[in-house]
């Protein structure tokens, strides 16, 4: 009973916070930029560096995982 009163509240307040937590755009900068399409949202925010060291990252986990995965079927072959 106390553990399902526990998951109530919480789903609740999860609920009621995701609504008023959400986020907001700011306004445009002052004097409309340089031209152009220079309004797009998020600011031109660099990326791509992280984009690689997740890349990198997901490919040494799926190595690891393959290279068990060969590793124990070899032992159960044994």
């Amino acid at each position: 009973m106390k553990t399902q009163i526990v998951k109530i509240i919480l789903t609740i307040t999860f609920v009621v916070g995701s609504s008023v937590l959400l986020a907001q755009v700011p306004p445009p900068p002052p004097g409309g930029g340089h031209g152009g399409n220079d309004n797009q949202p998020g600011g031109g925010a660099p990326i791509g560096s992280g984009i690689g060291i997740l890349l990198a990252l997901g490919a040494a986990y799926g190595g690891k995982k393959v290279y068990r995965a060969f590793k124990n079927a070899e032992k159960l072959e044994e």
